[in-house]
């Protein structure tokens, strides 16, 4: 089967024609640092697109095969099988200067590497593709991005799902359709380069216990310690670290690694040492003890207030409503956005239970009087960042959703000045895409969209400020939900996605609450950041599984370097059950032009419900002092 349909010649395809190996591995479990690969298969196609190999094998484990209901492997099939570390050499040859290509590629990355990693051996990948990631940049009009649905809206024929070599055939097919599509709207690969991971820096650290009680404040002279209290330790000890660090843990304290307003107490022999935690808590007024009070003290520590344990509801349909947004509170004044997020979301609040999305109605074909954007996608080209983000706001004032990049949904475009310039026209034109000026958003007047540029269900499309509740399915397990950002890619810049699981005093818990590009997964899994290319990255969380000392969990997003968010544009955020669920909502969120960080979303408590809200509130300062103000100091 040819890759390259008869209406591209292989030298048109250009970025397009490489050396790909497509994969497909089934599975014990979710966790790829926990559980194993039952069955693997590797399909290779040339850049003319023609197959040059295929391999697939089930695979014996050493342990329970899990899920057998979805996969159907059971360990009588999986007796006799090789394990891994047996075809592991095969596997890499096949991989070796390929792109490597999978459906939510990062799952199957990363379950190769824990494989190659146990075998002592290197995952010999430098570059992979994501077809989930390359089917919402073109954004097909499917109501979810799974494989089957794909499969059936680009014709390919499926025939046994959840075995490995069809939806690895089944892959070619959509991929073969992807990369015509991404060709035809010119849009970039979103290749993920796959450094080598040494396997000490590979296998996360054991999960640390989570304190289950509440940070009763700061140590007053002369009172007991209590349980719950945040202890930080610095400088030289008597005792071993780890055996302090044991006794406070079993004592009911949570210890910390870093100082913030937060913590009740750090314990130290030399208060003049000037060592960085020593001089944060002298800075924030923590008290100091040495470490002979210390122990003494951890033969009486009192009781303290467990954590609220909280059930995730199902959450009934209702209205969206807004709330006001509250970031973190900052050691040094910083500068937000021109216009607040309060001022934009100041909305009368809504009853009890309010705040879910009405159902997903199917799209009108022409805008109401009072919408008469509904159910269009328009993207602006053009101007300075002020008057784009301006029109980007106007046009969900008017019903519509304002796109960052082009794609098969947009239905419109407005050009502002200098937009007539930018390298996306041609195709722009080429498709014949209805072109507006700015005039055109005073009194839109709107025909119906190519029936192709729909889908039977929208996202809610969220204004910056607004919230909704996240609905969780009768079902169990729950599916996570994924939050993901996407921007226009640009090559002088980067953006980190990153995330802050905060307690009830907005604050980390410990350390390793704060997840980022050094440390992509939260000591449980329950959080992770994941990378579909250039420009997106996911934050994933099984909410039904965060610890009761979250109360909230914030992504955000950081430059690097000098670039600010007036550089970078727009920022497009939607929420998902699962990793190729329908989006649920969608936001476009525009910080002022200083900016070089902005918080994108908050996903927090509210009774039983979990609520997303979209934030879009930019800070002038970098990550480092947007980490401080969530208790967490970032090592230079």
């Amino acid at each position: 089967m040819s890759l390259v349909s008869a209406s591209f010649d292989v030298p048109d395809m250009g970025d397009y024609a490489r050396d790909w190996a497509l994969v497909d591995v089934e599975t014990s479990g979710l966790m790829a640092r926990r559980d194993r690969v039952l069955s693997v298969a590797v399909i290779t196609i040339g850049p003319d697109g023609e197959q040059t190999g295929e391999f697939s094998t089930l695979l014996n484990p050493g342990c329970d095969p899990g899920p057998v209901q979805v996969h159907g492997l059971t360990v009588e099939r999986l007796r006799g099988a090789p394990t891994f570390d047996q075809v592991a050499g095969r596997i890499g040859a096949m991989l070796q200067e390929r792109v490597l290509v999978a459906h939510n590629a990062q799952f199957d990355y990363d379950f190769l590497a824990y494989e190659f990693a146990r075998a002592r051996m290197w995952l010999p990948v430098s570059q992979r593709l994501c077809t989930l990631a390359l089917n919402r940049q073109v954004d097909p009009p499917t109501d979810d991005m799974k494989l089957g649905t794909l499969a059936a809206h680009y014709g390919v024929p499926q025939q046994h799902a959840h075995d490995a070599l069809d939806d690895t055939r089944v892959l070619a097919g959509i991929l073969r359709a992807s990369l015509r599509e991404a060709a035809r709207l010119d849009l970039p690969l979103p290749l993920v380069t796959c450094p080598p991971r040494a396997e000490s820096q590979f296998t996360p650290q054991p999960p640390k216990t989570p304190c289950a009680y509440r940070n009763p404040g700061r140590l007053t002279p002369g009172e007991p310690l209590q349980q719950g209290m945040k202890v930080a330790i610095t400088g030289e000890t008597a005792h071993a670290r780890a055996e302090l660090v044991g006794r406070a843990v079993a004592a009911g304290l949570n210890m910390m690694t870093s100082v913030s307003r937060h913590t009740s107490v750090l314990v130290t022999n030399e208060p003049a040492s000037g060592s960085a935690k020593a001089r944060r808590a002298l800075a924030e007024g923590v008290p100091l003890i040495d470490e002979h009070t210390f122990v003494r003290m951890l033969t009486d520590v009192r009781p303290g207030t467990a954590h609220e344990a909280t059930a995730v509801a199902v959450a009934p349909p209702a209205e969206p409503e807004a709330e006001p947004v509250v970031g973190p509170v900052l050691s040094a004044p910083t500068t937000t956005s021109a216009a607040p997020v309060r001022e934009a979301a100041a909305l009368t609040p809504a009853a009890p239970g309010a705040g879910v999305p009405a159902p997903r109605q199917p799209v009108p074909s022409v805008g109401t009087s009072d919408k008469p954007l509904a159910g269009r996608r328009v993207l602006v080209l053009g101007g300075v960042h002020a008057d784009a983000a301006a029109a980007r706001t106007r046009i969900v004032e008017l019903g519509g959703s304002a796109a960052v990049n082009l794609s098969a949904s947009v239905t419109d475009v407005v050009l502002l000045e200098g937009g007539q310039g930018d390298r996306r026209m041609s195709r722009i034109t080429a498709l014949e895409l209805p072109v507006h000026d700015l005039h055109w958003l005073t009194s839109p007047t709107a025909t119906a969209p190519a029936a192709a540029a729909l889908r039977p269900q929208e996202p809610h499309v969220m204004p910056r400020g607004g919230v909704i509740d996240l609905p969780m399915p009768h079902s169990r397990p729950s599916p996570e939900w994924y939050v993901t950002a996407g921007w226009a890619p640009q090559a002088d810049y980067e953006i980190d996605v990153v995330a802050f699981l905060l307690d009830e005093d907005e604050q980390v818990t410990f350390d390793e609450d704060f997840i980022f590009y050094g440390a992509p997964e939260s000591p449980a899994g329950t959080v992770r950041l994941l990378t579909g290319g250039p420009a997106e990255q996911t934050i994933a969380l099984n909410l039904a599984s965060l610890p009761p000392a979250t109360r909230k969990v914030v992504i955000a997003a950081a430059i690097d370097g000098a670039a600010t968010f007036g550089t970078v544009g727009a920022i497009q955020i939607g929420a998902a059950p699962g990793s190729s669920g329908a989006p649920l909502a969608r936001a476009t969120l525009d910080a002022a032009t200083t900016e070089r960080t902005m918080l994108l979303a908050e996903i927090y408590r509210r009774g039983p419900v979990w609520r997303l809200r979209a934030v879009g509130q930019g800070y002038d300062h970098g990550l480092d002092a947007l980490a401080r103000g969530y208790g967490v100091d970032i090592a230079d």
